[in-house]
């Protein structure tokens, strides 16, 4: 927000230069970003008055001029030909600097001393479109010697502040003044609301207003007659130019006048384009064409909110009138529109429009309905004032749900040692006065009425910030935190994954991280069907390209980007983990996706198999405590290989799936070798970890270990038999371990020959013979019935 110093003291009486001011409003809170001062580079450059003028001896085109400069007289040498002598003009002394920043030295033109040069209005920085020929000649009043920025105004500046979105009041020169106000302590002054409604015609008679959605909290008009359609006189548009807005004519001019001076933005149609004589604020019907008034067709939708007469669109509420109605030199009756609308619509539209309007970025912030009622006062005020029109009866203000002012009470006590201060009740009292927050003192009670413009102020503590604020932070001593502080335990699900990280890294494999967001490309990459439930993606609404436009719904595309990255390094070998998630629709589509944590591992390389990926499974499954689970084949999913997959249970919950990658996908990852990858819904693992460890005495008696060589069909699982063998042999089983498994020419086809060592153990006494035989046999008629295995 540009805020010119001259326009600020119309409302307060400023006795600072711009720069401490700009000073003082920031330690108040305010955040200036920077101060502009148009003359600023302009230095040494005075008047002087031409005593007498002669021709260069030795130049033709030349003339050697004495000038009085007040306190001397000095000797310039120009090529000008457009001065006198006894006129008064701008003199760039020795060391002096031009407005585009050109170093002026004494020097000698053929031989003549030049103490330095006269100067045109380019040169100073205040030419206009047209071409200047010839220097600039002052008043004859002008006084001489003087700096030549005093004289022509130029030491002009203009304070640019970034207005937060808590603060709309002041995107406004009433909003800061009121600001400036009560830093310097101060009183500010509103400008002239009053005016004199000459037309005896009644706007009520004329235009009926219907709103016909609740996106419109307010809306007001009011009509002027017998319109003059003029420049604005050259105050208003120096007011305008200093704050970045191009005047036009004299009722655009007052509606973008008022907007800058008091917040709230207005506009003014032209009465003869509302040819019903009804206003409608209503939306834009689906792919409605629609021009502003930038000259620019645009396509609208059903969530634009509009202006409409009776048959056609007039405006983009809140956003930019339509040429269509706008104000021509021909224009005798203008109806203003000083109207309130929600803010998110406002802000939403505008962009998806790219229309973002001086409007729209107050409307946006959420501004005060109540200033509706002012601006639309100041704008006839500003009519009857420059004589533009003569103002109607009558005003039409619909407002259903009025904005009141609250009160909050707080105690001075608490301020203070909330701040840490010792300031009086009464000078609180004095610091919030000067906010136009209107305060009461009952004791050590302060009641506070907010007004409406004030949307920041809602608890004790944003009061406590006002005081604070104009107190001077710098103030308020420094003082040690009144607080005890402890440290919280971490969450079981943060030990949980710290735990995960430390089983991957002693497993020799390093963390990788990848983006939640891919392209719709993968589900193909990895041989996923076109009705897999995977492709039910959550698709992102404004995606950086293609590649990242949808959620990933499995991490297996994401792994295989990491793994095929190292192979195309010539990585030789390659051993990954991630954790990370992924995201599931929901059925309702306004609500959140299920976004579900998942443990990707995966790797590659020489000497690598399905038993490395499946150790890395047991050493993680051991380490978080799961007592019962299981694997199972699993043939079913594409992105694995049929005959090499194996999902993980406890009981009847599915941890995990493990296996080598199918080689179609390994191949359209360029990858050329085989690769494994598990995946490991944690939730689930989470849910089924046993954290305390148990432990028991070491045995006293000795273990007897017997082998066993079976014969079985090739497509028995050697989960299988390892269950049999444990049911079979019941607690006296102590554990097995497999140590051979062969297939070759003493073995039938579709056969093999799986070798285990059985060790059994009885905690209460050594076992006989007897006893272990009986066991070893049990065991053995229980795998030929189940699993038809043979004894080799």
């Amino acid at each position: 927000m540009k805020i010119p110093y001259e326009w600020l003291n119309d409302y307060v009486d400023v006795n600072i230069d711009a720069k401490e001011l700009a000073d003082k409003l920031t330690l108040s809170g305010s955040n200036v970003e920077e101060v502009l001062i148009s003359g600023d580079t302009i230095q040494n450059v005075v008047t002087g008055l031409i005593t007498k003028i002669e021709k260069h001896p030795d130049a033709d085109k030349l003339s050697i001029c004495q000038v009085n400069i007040g306190k001397e007289d000095i000797q310039i040498v120009t090529a000008a030909t457009n001065m006198k002598e006894q006129d008064i003009v701008p003199v760039a002394l020795h060391g002096s600097t031009l407005f585009d920043g050109t170093k002026i030295k004494k020097g000698k033109l053929r031989g003549v001393v030049s103490m330095g040069m006269f100067c045109s209005e380019e040169e100073l920085g205040i030419a206009g479109d047209e071409p200047v020929h010839g220097l600039l000649i002052m008043p004859k009043d002008t006084p001489v010697g003087e700096d030549i920025k005093k004289v022509l105004g130029l030491s002009k500046a203009v304070i640019d502040f970034e207005i937060t979105s808590n603060r709309p009041d002041c995107l406004c020169m009433v909003g800061m003044a009121r600001e400036t106000a009560a830093t310097l302590n101060l009183k500010y002054k509103m400008p002239n609301m009053k005016f004199t409604a000459k037309n005896s015609a009644d706007i009520n008679n004329e235009i009926k207003v219907n709103i016909n959605d609740a996106l419109c909290k307010r809306y007001m008009a009011r009509g002027v007659k017998n319109v003059k359609i003029a420049p604005s006189p050259a105050w208003m548009q120096e007011r305008l130019n200093e704050a970045g807005v191009r005047p036009i004519n004299n009722i655009v001019d007052i509606t973008n006048f008022v907007m800058l001076e008091l917040g709230q933005p207005m506009h003014a149609y032209d009465r003869r384009e509302i040819t019903s004589g009804i206003i409608n604020v209503e939306r834009a019907a689906k792919d409605e064409k629609f021009t502003t008034l930038d000259e620019v067709e645009r396509t609208l939708d059903d969530s634009v909110l509009c202006i409409k007469d009776d048959k056609r669109t007039i405006g983009l509420a809140g956003i930019m009138g339509g040429l269509n109605s706008e104000i021509e030199e021909d224009t005798t009756e203008v109806v203003f529109e000083s109207a309130n609308f929600e803010g998110v619509n406002i802000r939403v539209n505008s962009k998806k429009l790219g229309l973002r309007s001086e409007a729209s970025q107050r409307f946006e912030k959420e501004i005060d309905p109540n200033l509706c009622a002012l601006a639309i006062d100041r704008a006839c005020a500003l009519v009857e004032e420059l004589g533009c029109g003569e103002v109607m009866q009558g005003t039409i203000d619909i407002y259903n749900d009025v904005k009141e002012v609250k009160t909050l009470e707080v105690s001075a006590k608490y301020i203070n040692d909330f701040l840490g201060t010792d300031i009086t009740p009464e000078m609180m009292k004095d610091y919030l006065d000067r906010l136009d927050l209107s305060t009461t003192v009952d004791g050590d009670k302060l009641i506070i009425t907010v007004p409406t413009f004030r949307i920041d102020i809602n608890i004790k503590q944003d009061i406590a910030e006002e005081i604070a604020r104009i107190y001077g932070y710098a103030n308020i001593p420094a003082t040690i935190i009144k607080t005890n502080t402890q440290r919280q335990p971490r969450s079981r699900k943060l030990l949980l994954d710290e735990k995960i990280v430390d089983v991957m890294t002693a497993c020799g494999l390093n963390q990788s991280i990848s983006y939640s967001f891919v392209s719709p490309k993968v589900f193909d990459l990895v041989n996923l069907p076109k009705d897999s439930s995977f492709r039910n993606v959550v698709k992102i609404k404004n995606p950086l390209g293609e590649d990242y436009s949808v959620m990933r719904t499995t991490t297996v595309p994401s792994m295989m980007e990491c793994l095929a990255r190292n192979y195309s390094r010539s990585n030789e070998y390659a051993s990954l983990f991630e954790i990370g998630k992924i995201y599931i629709p929901n059925e309702d589509e306004t609500k959140l996706p299920l976004e579900k944590e998942i443990l990707t591992i995966g790797m590659y390389g020489d000497g690598v198999d399905y038993l490395d990926i499946k150790g890395i499974m047991d050493d993680l499954i051991d380490e978080m405590g799961l007592k019962r689970f299981t694997y199972k084949r699993q043939s079913e999913n594409p992105m694995y290989h049929p005959g090499k997959t194996a999902e993980v249970y406890s009981g009847k919950t599915k941890i995990a799936v493990l296996g080598e990658v199918h080689p179609d996908v390994s191949e359209n990852y360029g990858v050329g070798t085989e690769c494994y990858i598990a995946q490991v819904d944690l939730e689930a693992l989470y849910e089924n970890v046993h954290e305390k460890k148990e432990y028991k005495t070491l045995p006293k008696f000795p273990a007897v270990t017997r082998d066993i060589a079976l014969l079985v069909d090739d497509d028995i699982l050697v989960q299988e038999i390892e269950d049999t063998i444990k049911k079979a042999g019941g607690n006296l089983v102590e554990s097995t371990k497999l140590f051979d498994i062969y297939k070759g020419k003493q073995i039938p086809e579709g056969k093999k020959s799986i070798a285990y060592a059985i060790v059994y153990r009885d905690n209460m006494k050594t076992l006989t013979d007897k006893e272990i035989n009986k066991v070893h046999d049990k065991i053995l008629r229980a795998l030929e019935f189940k699993l038809g295995a043979q004894l080799r």
